[in-house]
């Protein structure tokens, strides 16, 4: 149990930061995705679709299995943390970009006839609104992520399923630690899930 708890804590941390990396460069994405000229649009474009079309695992195994290869070797906590936000900063990408399509005309107009900086029109009049829209949406991906944590075993993380793998393998009795592992799952996400509808309501998007 002690060690199903460490995989536990792992597993947690792996999600909360892979989910504000995922944040970070998803809302990077969807900027760029409205830039003004094509050869900064079309190659970003081109990097989301080919790690939205990618699995996770076959991205993690390159991560962490090739990339030593041309010298960048990194923990494999660290391996898992970046692929996680990686492939799921292609995802929150379009949800940004949904937001930010979301904010009413009248919004940028109003911004353009104050003849406000560039910068403070997205900073102050268009981010946060669109950022409120969804919140939700961000919520549901992180459920998702720490769902998708397990794969992180494959790459040697210590996380829950890793740690029942362990516990199974001394004992030879897979049955107890696996569906701990399983009912764990479900303890933290579906209240989480709860939450996000809460949210979405309070929101009233």
């Amino acid at each position: 149990m002690p060690d199903l708890l460490r995989g536990l804590l792992v597993t947690v941390e792996a999600t909360a930061l892979g989910s504000l990396l995922a944040f970070a460069l998803g809302l990077v994405w969807a900027l760029a995705f409205r830039a003004p000229t094509r050869w900064v649009r079309w190659p970003v474009r081109a990097v989301v679709e080919f790690v939205r079309n990618t699995p996770l695992l076959v991205q993690l195994f390159f991560l962490f299995y090739v990339l030593p290869s041309a010298g960048l070797t990194f923990s494999p906590l660290a391996t898992g943390v970046f692929g996680l936000g990686l492939h799921y900063s292609t995802y929150t990408a379009e949800v940004y970009r949904a937001g930010i399509d979301g904010v009413p005309p009248g919004q940028w107009e109003a911004a353009t006839a104050l003849s406000l900086p560039r910068r403070r029109v997205w900073i102050a009049v268009i981010l946060p609104q669109a950022i409120r829209r969804v919140v939700p949406a961000l919520g549901n991906y992180v459920i998702a992520m720490f769902k998708d944590t397990p794969m992180l075993a494959a790459i040697t993380v210590l996380d829950m399923l890793k740690q029942a793998e362990e516990a199974g393998a001394e004992s030879f009795r897979y049955t107890e630690p696996i569906t701990v592992v399983g009912l764990l799952f479900v303890l933290i996400a579906y209240p989480t899930s709860l939450l996000m509808r809460a949210l979405e309501r309070r929101l009233g998007t």
